[in-house]
């Protein structure tokens, strides 16, 4: 699969150190990088279909300091979809008020057909990619509906009952953000950690240091992050992630396949 990172400060930081630990997973998660800054209120999206490690498009990023509030990086192990740029997380999609969104995730998505319809709209061919389609789409009905923009409540309800419903029988460690808010979800055990210091919050599929302050993200609850602060916490729903011989039988199979595109 792949892993996921996200910082969420009231003050901009600079979080190198942080990156290069995150990248260093690279090795088991070789098919792409991805990085995404907010600056001057439009995200600054990085991302490549290689490993992060033979990048020096990222050796050169890193070589800067990397300032930020809000910052998401993903690694890929790809289970869905070629080896390809439009597959490399972060997405970003725009809602029909103008308001980005963007999303990275780690996981796979089993059973969902109601996502099947966004195949020909994507840019690329992942799962992960039409879930977020799947969720502009939502918050376009719902802010038609309402003839308004929605509030970052309203947005925080919503994204709670579709991430609900897509976590039945699917992996969805998700990070999204939408311009205020940074929603973070995981429902398969010790597959996402946290570290709240002074500087804010550091969120990742593993602890990325020695710090033994590092804790497992609650499951299966939607939290919404404002400045390094959960403003929002959902109710428990029961649609924990099991991962399965079949699981793992049809990610062997995949595998196969991605090392053959990357030889072609």
């Amino acid at each position: 699969m792949c892993e996921i990172f996200c910082f969420n400060s009231n003050t901009p930081k600079q979080i190198n150190k942080c990156l290069e630990c995150f990248y260093n997973h690279s090795e088991e998660h070789p098919h792409g990088w991805g990085l995404a800054t907010m600056q001057s209120d439009e995200f600054v999206i990085n991302k490549e279909p290689i490993k992060a490690t033979c990048s020096q498009h990222l050796k050169n990023i890193l070589s800067n300091p990397v300032v930020g509030k809000n910052v998401f990086a993903h690694i890929r192990l790809a289970t869905v979809g070629e080896i390809i740029s439009p597959n490399c997380h972060p997405f970003i999609e725009a809602d029909d008020n103008n308001r980005s969104w963007m999303l990275i995730h780690n996981g796979t998505i089993f059973d969902y057909p109601e996502l099947d319809k966004y195949k020909d709209k994507e840019n690329g061919d992942t799962d992960s990619e039409r879930i977020l389609l799947y969720i502009i789409d939502h918050i376009n009905q719902f802010e038609k509906s309402k003839n308004a923009p929605s509030t970052i409540k309203e947005r925080f309800n919503l994204l709670s009952n579709i991430i609900e419903d897509l976590s039945k029988n699917n992996k969805l460690n998700l990070m999204i953000y939408d311009g205020d808010l940074t929603y973070i979800h995981s429902n398969m055990k010790d597959t996402l950690f946290y570290l709240k210091n002074e500087d804010g919050f550091l969120i990742a599929s593993t602890p990325l240091d020695d710090d033994e302050n590092w804790k497992v993200v609650e499951l299966n609850k939607l939290f919404g992050l404002i400045d390094g602060e959960i403003v929002f916490e959902s109710d428990e729903h029961d649609n924990e992630f099991i991962f399965t011989e079949e699981h793992e039988k049809a990610m062997e199979e995949f595998l196969k396949h991605s090392v053959r595109w990357e030889n072609d």
